[in-house]
């Protein structure tokens, strides 16, 4: 008898010994915890209002031109009243500090999409196209250079700001493939021309400006309340109303009125937390999905997380050599530590609410709510459904969606794509070149087949 108990508790004690150098293991992968940081509070609908009607952006293209030279919008998928129902979604019709009602390009541009017909507020938006931007691809600089010898002096002054930023920027922003956004390379190029304690602007670069667009898919709003840092690579820390109110450098006069414009982003932060998913809309095979659920549990919740009624979230950033998804987001903060260093004694990172960067080689593992409606997928939008994620044997070397009438898979979850046998720039998703690479994030090939079945209709749950 006591032969048989010293040896149940031998087993007890190798088993014990096996799960810690498990994680030993897996701690000298140095995954990392990202603590939370203290975030303001606010009123979510003035936030809500202050985004659609709001004028944290103040110049742009005088409305009276504007009028004259765009078709007036007639979905008004925001229900705004006055002149702003008029204009698209992602503009808002302001009034400048000389008092000229000025069109400004907004925060949906980038993160709002129209999805079966319906705006959803707080998407991605994965059609813009950055591989053929120039003044005349633009509508506002298109109308500015059009019109802009009519403008009289009260309104040339309104329109100056924003024409300066485009003239500095547009010629360098150019991505490889439609669809990619070029955030990254909008920000470089801005803090390159502003001082960064008192905002001014500069006509020549007091930076030195890397080559090359860094290309990312914009991920969902809604994400961001379970996150403890901000961006695909967790460095933005503090505060987080400082990062989304950044879109402010494209016109902003100096600190005084980036104070003001501040003043509204606990608001704005507060409405972005309330923010949920929307449902998977079509029917789901629930057996299929409680499978689904077990298989994700034991395989990918260490790092997504888990959902439900009792959800947590572990907010860790994977290491490059976990990952081995494409390098040249991270690396790219790394090798230009000239714009981290600008962020983190600007006046961005001072006051009662700082924030700062704080790069990180690798990638965090994000929430997965809402997932369904997020493709493409990864941190540069280079697979196409969840179906080709869970299975990189199957992602396409090149591939192509249609941008104009896009078709959504509900099965595969993505949009329907063409696999093309050779690269077309602009059109064809070429993950052969820099930064657009579909590598990495292999962890779904273990499974088979029925179980990566069964994961995609629970996350079709999420």
């Amino acid at each position: 008898m006591y032969k048989k108990q010293s040896l149940v508790i031998f087993f007890l004690i190798a088993l014990v010994l096996l799960s810690l150098a498990f994680t030993i293991e897996f701690a000298g992968d140095k995954l990392t915890y990202i603590p939370p940081s203290v975030q303001r509070t606010g009123d979510s609908a003035k936030g809500y209002n202050y985004l659609i009607t709001g004028n944290y952006l103040k110049s742009g293209v005088p409305y009276s031109y504007y009028k004259l030279l765009m078709p007036m919008d007639k979905h008004n998928y925001l229900n705004r009243e006055g002149k702003n129902a008029f204009v698209p979604y992602d503009f808002n019709v302001v009034l400048s500090p000389n008092k000229t009602e000025v069109v400004v390009p907004t925060c949906l541009q980038c993160h709002a999409q129209v999805f079966d017909g319906k705006l959803y507020v707080g998407l991605g938006n994965t059609f813009q196209d950055f591989s053929n931007i120039s003044h005349a691809n633009n509508p506002v600089t298109n109308i500015g250079a059009k019109a802009m010898h009519l403008f009289s002096p009260k309104q040339y002054k309104a329109a100056l700001p924003l024409f300066n930023s485009f003239d500095a920027v547009l010629s360098s922003m150019q991505t490889e493939v439609q669809g990619v956004n070029a955030a990254d390379r909008l920000a470089i190029l801005l803090v390159a021309h502003r001082n960064p304690q008192t905002l001014e602007w500069q006509k020549k670069p007091i930076l030195n400006i890397p080559s090359g667009v860094v290309p990312t898919d914009v991920p969902a709003w809604w994400l961001l309340k379970k996150k403890n840092a901000m961006f695909y690579n967790g460095f933005g820390r503090g505060d987080f109303g400082k990062f989304l109110m950044l879109s402010n450098i494209l016109t902003v006069k100096d600190s005084s009125e980036a104070r003001e414009v501040n003043s509204h982003f606990g608001d704005v932060l507060a409405f972005i937390k309330s923010i949920n998913p929307p449902k998977y809309p079509k029917p789901i095979d629930e057996n299929l999905a409680t499978d689904g659920k077990t298989v994700f549990t034991t395989n990918c919740s260490k790092c997504h997380g888990t959902y439900g009624a009792n959800s947590t979230y572990p907010n860790l950033l994977i290491p490059a050599s976990i990952i081995k998804t494409d390098s040249l987001l991270y690396l790219s903060n790394q090798q230009n530590p000239q714009f981290i260093e600008w962020f983190n004694k600007s006046w961005f990172a001072q006051g009662d609410n700082p924030a700062r960067l704080q790069p990180f080689n690798g990638y965090i593992a994000p929430p997965l709510d809402g997932v369904w409606i997020t493709a493409p997928y990864l941190h540069n939008g280079s697979v196409p459904t969840l179906e080709t994620l869970l299975n990189s044997k199957e992602r396409p070397k090149y591939w192509k969606r249609n941008l104009k009438k896009p078709v959504y898979d509900y099965e595969k979850v993505g949009w329907t794509y063409e696999t093309p046998n050779q690269p077309q720039r602009r059109t064809v998703y070429n993950t052969s070149l820099p930064g657009y690479s579909n590598s990495g994030h292999t962890f779904g090939d273990k499974l088979t087949e029925p179980e990566r079945k069964a994961v995609i209709e629970y996350l079709k749950t999420l």
